[in-house]
């Protein structure tokens, strides 16, 4: 950065020596001025103590992730903050509420089991409040030196500031030149409680307390003003109870040590007040007066005060989900090494360099040349004589009457039709009971017994049908024609047997046109 003119240097506000907060006189301010503020504190009040009272657990788990605006309002080039410096800012809140700075290993001893995660995060917001996008960040130039904390002017265009965005959906976060009351000056920053005008609701913070580059001048350069403020917006009090110097006041927070006023600068431990040793004031809270680099803490009374603002006033804001995802940018980072790089070198090095060549050269022995051998010589016997005696006797009778039985359920078809043939042996005689054809006497197929099988009006014309006359369709019907000439078939195989000149191979074909008839049969009749 170009080191500043002298003219810029005289506009430039004094950098205050401590710090200054004009939180509490804007909450006297909008006690005595705005109607029904009063009443919404007194509430929010008791819903917090009845909260706390219970030990009810907080509505929202996780972590509550809030969208942030900045409206940097700037009379100069160097008040008009960058970027960079915006987002200093938006990292040291996510640090700080979340208990991840690292400069916490401060905390004394006494002190450090106190230290508490908020479970809050911020974000610069990516959506404006008519739903296009955004960076988060609104810049407005003014003519205006230092802001008024009695007349909220920076948050309103009319008066050289900018307007807020609606505050049920956004933390508004003005950065300004400078920042006075009727009563002080060199503020670095204030807040208004929750409860409050939505116009005016937010933090003000002068920019340099703001973030940690730019124009973030020590000792207030760590952004920690912003994390004061916030805690404000979130109903945190100060420390030590708003009551000047005394013993009587309180931030209503339970395991904060009742303290004798602010702490300036960087105390060291302990310091006592209000006897309160032997650890004394816990002047490394967020909500004391310190130097930045002193304040690196909230308790945890406090964590559970600001969730109850969470779950009450400031309810509509932010989402809420798990703490600690780990982004995928970072998985896809981390994790290449181990897990696509190494185990693809152990799998391809584990294949054979060429699969092909390695089963064509190891296979063809025991796959061409041994397995022959048993496949073709040794089981013709079981595999071609002996199972079609099986085959033929089992299989074909139960699948036609299986078929069948889908026609006529419960009804044995063979019996049906009163060809049961009875065989002990297949090289006994089998004795098959007279054939009766089954078909209805005006449905018989006029045909001599030596014509072949033939289809629809083949049949017919081929049985001597006058030419042109038509055939009645059972006639025709090809089942009628099977079944006349299966019926003749297995009377000369009646005859054969009663003459005790029926053959192994005949006998095994009884079996099966049997079955055939039966089954033609079923399918005829009625």
């Amino acid at each position: 950065m170009p080191p500043k003119t002298k003219a810029e240097k005289s506009a430039e506000p004094e950098l205050p020596a401590r710090r200054r907060c004009a939180t509490s006189e804007v909450h006297e301010r909008l006690l005595r001025t705005v109607p029904g503020y009063i009443e919404a504190r007194s509430a929010i009040e008791d819903r917090t103590l009845r909260m706390l009272s219970f030990g009810r657990a907080a509505l929202r788990t996780g972590c509550t992730s809030i969208p942030v605006v900045v409206h940097v309002v700037h009379r100069t080039a160097a008040q008009n903050v960058s970027d960079a410096q915006v987002q200093s800012q938006i990292d040291v809140l996510n640090a700080d509420f979340r208990a991840k700075n690292t400069d916490k290993s401060t905390v004394p001893g006494a002190y450090q089991p106190l230290i508490a995660d908020a479970r809050v995060t911020f974000k610069l917001a990516t959506t404006d409040p008519d739903g296009n996008p955004t960076n988060g960040i609104t810049r407005t130039s003014t003519t205006v030196s230092s802001f008024n904390t009695d007349l909220d002017d920076v948050k309103h265009a009319s008066t050289g500031g900018a307007d807020a965005w609606p505050a049920d959906a956004y933390l508004n976060l003005w950065v300004c030149p400078a920042i006075h009351s009727p009563t002080q000056t060199g503020i670095l920053g204030y807040a208004q409680f929750p409860g409050g005008p939505a116009d005016t609701d937010g933090v003000v913070v002068v920019h340099h307390g703001f973030g940690t580059t730019g124009t973030a001048a020590a000792p207030f350069d760590l952004g920690r003003t912003a994390t004061h403020e916030v805690g404000h917006w979130l109903d945190l009090r100060h420390i030590w109870g708003d009551d000047g110097t005394g013993c009587a006041g309180s931030d209503l927070v339970a395991d904060t040590p009742n303290q004798g006023g602010p702490n300036f600068g960087t105390p060291t431990f302990p310091t006592i007040s209000c006897s309160n040793g032997p650890n004394g004031d816990l002047f490394v809270n967020y909500m004391d007066y310190v130097d930045d680099m002193a304040m690196v803490m909230f308790t945890h009374g406090q964590v559970d005060r600001m969730q109850a603002a969470l779950d009450g006033p400031r309810s509509t804001i932010g989402t809420s989900g798990p703490c600690d995802v780990k982004p995928i940018k970072e998985f896809a980072k981390d994790n290449p090494k181990d897990f696509v790089k190494e185990p693809i070198k152990e799998f391809v090095k584990d294949l054979p360099k060429d699969p092909i060549k390695d089963r064509i050269k190891d296979n063809p022995k025991e796959f061409v040349k041994e397995n022959p051998k048993d496949f073709v010589k040794e089981r013709p016997k079981d595999f071609i004589k002996d199972p079609i005696k099986d085959r033929v006797k089992d299989r074909i009778d139960d699948l036609v009457k299986d078929l069948a039985s889908d026609v006529f359920p419960g009804i044995d078809p063979v019996k049906l039709a009163g060809l049961e043939p009875v065989v002990t042996n297949p090289l006994d005689p089998v004795v098959l009971p007279q054939v009766v054809n089954p078909v209805a006497p005006d449905l018989q197929p006029q045909v001599p017994t030596a014509t072949p099988f033939v289809l629809g009006s083949q049949a017919a014309g081929q049985a001597g049908a006058a030419p042109g006359a038509q055939a009645a369709p059972a006639a025709t019907d090809p089942l009628v024609v099977v079944l006349q000439q299966l019926g003749e078939v297995l009377a000369g195989y009646s005859s054969a047997s009663r003459t005790g000149a029926l053959d192994q191979a005949s006998a095994s074909r009884i079996q099966a046109l049997s079955g055939i008839y039966s089954q033609l049969v079923a399918l005829l009749s009625p």
